[in-house]
């Protein structure tokens, strides 16, 4: 079972306000598969916070960077392909080639 501790806010991995976690659970055999960090108001709060600031800057950039950031993350998710549609295959209980197809293969294609 993976034990993820933090949350992703204003460019860093960093610890949550509250102490609870969330479990991802195997859809098909009930087991805990991970916990996640339970994000609380504050943490919401700090992402919101960091998301308007962030924004102003990003709006700036021409459309033709900002293309280039988005082939990047693609690059991202085609290299870890087979790792993310495994997890969600597991977690939303269906097929292994169904999860390539429309959860993972859906976000690359576009």
């Amino acid at each position: 079972m993976r034990v993820y501790d933090q949350l992703y806010i204003d460019g860093q991995w960093v610890a949550p306000s509250g102490a609870g976690a969330l479990e991802v659970v195997d859809s098909a055999t009930e087991e805990v598969i991970a916990t996640v960090p339970d994000g609380d108001a504050t943490d919401v709060d700090r992402a919101v916070v960091a998301a308007r600031r962030a924004f102003e800057a990003w709006s700036a950039v021409p459309g033709e960077e900002r293309a280039k950031f988005l082939s990047r993350i693609k690059d991202g998710l085609e290299a870890r392909r087979d790792e993310l549609a495994g997890i969600t295959a597991r977690e939303v209980g269906m097929t292994l080639p169904k999860s390539y197809h429309v959860q993972l293969g859906a976000t690359i294609r576009r």
